[in-house]
């Protein structure tokens, strides 16, 4: 599923064509990005919350999920990958921030383990976010307090 097309230097904005479910809740979609020999998970900053996150965004209206996840890929982490395969639907548990006086809008995840062919130096979000390789647990460890994530990368056939 790797696209051989000039990629954009640009990350897509806004929600207008973003996708949801019949419950209302915001579809998106997301990449677990091992490794070749599959020890080592690509993580990224995450420009909201800090911390390290998995790359993933909205899914939106004129693609696919497995292209939504990794045009995500591209966008956030600079890197190419081959989807190897569905790791399901997994629903948002996070509480709303306790700073928050509106309610916090649900999201339904979808995440694909995925092997990465390419990592490049220039990407659309490279001023934004830093990007690391980790083994298993430390990258669990990086996630504990996103349980959504913690478990897309418990789903991925990555080495423990």
């Amino acid at each position: 599923m790797a696209s051989s097309k000039a990629k954009p230097m640009t990350s897509r904005q806004g929600r207008e064509n973003q996708r949801y479910s019949s419950a209302g809740e915001r579809l998106v979609a997301g990449i677990v990005p091992l490794s070749e020999d599959k020890t080592l998970v690509l993580l990224i900053q995450s420009t909201r919350r800090k911390g390290w996150v998995l790359p993933k965004g909205g899914w939106e209206k004129d693609e696919e999920c497995t292209e939504a996840a990794a045009r995500e890929a591209w966008e956030e982490a600079g890197i190419s990958v081959h989807i190897d395969f569905d790791l399901g639907e997994i629903e948002d548990s996070r509480p709303p921030k306790p700073s928050s006086k509106e309610p916090k809008e649900r999201s339904l995840y979808r995440f694909y383990e995925a092997t990465v062919l390419s990592q490049e130096e220039d990407w659309p979000e490279r001023e934004k976010r830093e990007r690391g390789w980790f083994s298993f647990a430390t990258a669990y460890d990086h996630l504990k307090n996103r349980p959504e994530l913690q478990e897309a990368l418990r789903r991925s056939a990555m080495k423990r």
